[in-house]
């Protein structure tokens, strides 16, 4: 295409026009004064848009940075491609500066966005609803339902302490020991170094040997290692719906038989103020299944028929069940948190303690600094 010549040549003067004297303001661009009015005041100055990013909040109001925090967004994995350069991760968010530092990476931009892709796979959706189960997810299944037959195989020691059962150390290091082999039934020949990498996580998604618990921080460790097969194209865009209905559903029937029969302690409780002792994701997951329900309701949660009926096909409503189960005295009383909204978002971090291993995790599947 031939330049238009007839165009005048762009100017790098001001667009406005001065006029010496009689100038009512002053030019924002050189300082001069300039014949154009003021611009009429702000008619709410105080406004902030509601999803507009926090800053510079004061740290007690939780409630204004939650309303201002932006929300995150689905994000498309990209799969890994040769060469291959794998390596042990490392535990290196240790401090708040840490947290911080990694809360403003793409790193997890790229891992929020794929919870996200997870919580949207589910949405409007039944558990039995059909879905494409691909031979990874079927593995993956198989995998954790065989530390599940764990449980049953490995008796509880005689003790008296209410929490942490020393038997789970016997469980957690047939589990450890038994990693490997599971992840090399998952990964082709040409990504067979890849467990280097993926077995740290797999083995801290179930929780602490050492403090005999389990929280939000583990199961995060559980997400990452979904992340990272996503990354190396094992699980594909296509089998995310299956990754919630068949694979974190077996993770949560297995966690939650670990938590009742070895009496974990939860990580990083927060007591009647935190949503759940143990679990964050299906509060999330679950409430996509809900969005637009017809009937359900969040003072659904109090109906007993509602709750027996449909708890096996809704995460959220599930987890209401368990806690009942789990939890004595008013619900009211011991978990006023969850009588928010059946609609809860991205309202807390995903870790609620710092067990989350960042190797094959960042791009370039490198440690994260």
């Amino acid at each position: 295409m031939e330049p238009n010549n007839n165009l005048p040549p762009p100017s790098t003067a001001s667009h406005h026009h001065h006029d010496g004297g009689s100038a009512t303001t002053i030019c924002v661009n050189c300082g001069g004064p300039t014949a154009f009015p003021p611009p009429p005041p702000d008619p709410n100055p105080n406004y902030i848009p509601i999803r507009a990013p926090a800053v510079n909040l004061p740290p007690a109001n939780n409630r204004e940075i939650i309303m201002r925090t932006p929300v995150p967004q689905s994000h498309q994995i990209i799969p890994l491609t040769p060469p291959y350069h794998f390596q042990t991760p490392i535990k290196i968010i240790q401090t708040q500066n840490d947290i911080v530092q990694f809360s403003s990476s793409s790193t997890c931009l790229h891992f929020l966005g794929f919870i996200v892709s997870l919580s949207e796979s589910i949405r409007s959706h039944k558990l039995s609803d059909h879905c494409h189960v691909s031979p990874a997810v079927l593995e993956i299944v198989e995998i954790l339902q065989t530390l599940i037959v764990y449980i049953d195989e490995i008796p509880l020691a005689p003790q008296s302490s209410r929490y942490g059962n020393l038997a789970y150390r016997t469980w957690h290091e047939r589990m450890s020991c038994d990693a490997e082999s599971f992840l090399l039934r998952l990964l082709p020949f040409e990504l067979k170094e890849a467990s280097v990498e993926l077995v740290p996580y797999f083995t801290d998604s179930f929780g602490n040997s050492s403090r005999i618990d389990y929280g939000t921080g583990h199961e995060t460790n559980f997400a990452a290692w979904l992340y990272c097969l996503a990354r190396l194209g094992v699980v594909k865009e296509e089998g995310y719906h299956a990754l919630v209905s068949r694979v974190f559903v077996k993770y949560l029937e297995l966690m939650r038989k670990l938590q009742v029969t070895y009496s974990l302690e939860p990580a990083g409780s927060h007591g009647v103020w935190g949503l759940d002792d143990y679990h964050f994701l299906p509060f999330i997951f679950g409430a996509s299944q809900l969005i637009d329900h017809k009937y359900m309701k969040p003072k659904s949660i109090h109906n007993e028929d509602i709750l027996e009926n449909f708890a096996n096909e809704y995460l959220y409503l599930s987890c209401i069940v368990f806690i009942k189960k789990v939890k004595k005295g008013l619900f009211a009383e011991h978990s006023p948190i969850r009588f928010l909204s059946c609609s809860i978002s991205f309202l807390a971090p995903l870790s609620n303690d710092n067990d989350v291993l960042v190797g094959l995790f960042p791009e370039p599947w490198v440690s994260h600094k």
